[in-house]
């Protein structure tokens, strides 16, 4: 649908917007009843259009219901239009109900996902129990220090999710983000404290990976040269008893060659010592 731009995406003036979208007039009951059954019935964009318009106002308002989060009232609200969109698309005036009640929940639906994108680097809530906690304990932060046992009970039992969740939450909600490495003008007290300083990588430094992964390949190398230059039988034993999985037998491989399984054996050792005389040669 193309919408009129200019009121849909809200621009660096938001009181000039805000003023605008207030101005539109609000439609009535058989208004809406009729724009919404031509949408519905016969497709008409210009329908779509004005109901959209008329509603601009209650995403306004919904908006600011949100700015405890830190974020652009003007994105939020831009989010909210989303919905509202994708509302008066899927709304059925055989319902019997009004567009501004249908169409909430898609608004704040977009509005919720656009917070829990953009208000911390780490996510916080990713499960709908963990989205209904987010919202509804931060809301009820506001006036709470520390929840105490009794009250995460309290909130537990509301919202349907365990006690441990409800703490959990309340832990997130109290962290910040903090950056990997040190900001450049930083003091000393505040490098300190930096992750990069104390997250340790314990697999090794790059370095001595490097060198152990190239030592790992020379050793490959040498044991590929050394056991081409075995005989076709000594090569054939060492694989099938030490290369392969799963590994020959003694007596497997003395059937199929016909000799004892000492004779085997005998005939293993032999080829394990010219390999391992030939990789000393090689390093």
């Amino acid at each position: 649908m193309n919408w009129h731009q200019h009121l849909m995406v809200p621009g660096a003036n938001l009181g000039a917007y805000v003023q605008a979208v207030s101005g539109i007039p609000i439609l009535s009951l058989e208004e809406e009843r009729d724009l919404t059954k031509r949408l519905f019935y016969e497709g008409d964009v210009a329908a779509a259009r004005e109901l959209v318009m008329s509603h601009l106002r209650f995403v306004v308002h919904i908006a600011k219901s949100y700015s405890g989060y830190g974020l652009s009232e003007s994105d939020l609200i831009q989010e909210g239009n989303v919905g509202l969109m994708k509302a008066v698309k899927r709304f059925n005036p055989e319902k019997g109900v009004r567009l501004v009640s249908f169409a909430v929940h898609w608004i704040k639906a977009e509005m919720h996902e656009f917070i829990l994108r953009n208000w911390r680097i780490v996510k916080v809530a990713t499960t709908k129990p963990q989205r209904k906690l987010f919202f509804n304990l931060r809301r009820m932060k506001q006036t709470l220090s520390w929840l105490s046992v009794e009250e995460a009970t309290m909130v537990a039992k509301d919202l349907g999710v365990e006690v441990d969740e409800v703490f959990k939450m309340e832990s997130r909600l109290s962290g910040t983000d903090i950056a990997f490495d040190a900001p450049s003008h930083s003091d000393d007290s505040d490098a300190a404290i930096a992750p990069q300083l104390y997250l340790e990588d314990h697999r090794g430094d790059p370095a001595k990976l490097l060198e152990s992964s190239d030592l790992s390949n020379s050793k490959k190398k040498a044991l590929h040269l050394a056991l081409n230059e075995l005989d076709e039988r000594s090569r054939d034993i060492l694989v099938k008893r030490w290369l392969n999985e799963p590994k020959a037998t003694l007596h497997k491989l003395a059937s199929e060659y016909g000799v004892s399984a000492e004779r085997i054996r005998q005939l293993e050792k032999l080829a394990i010592e010219k390999v391992r005389q030939k990789i000393l040669a090689l390093n």
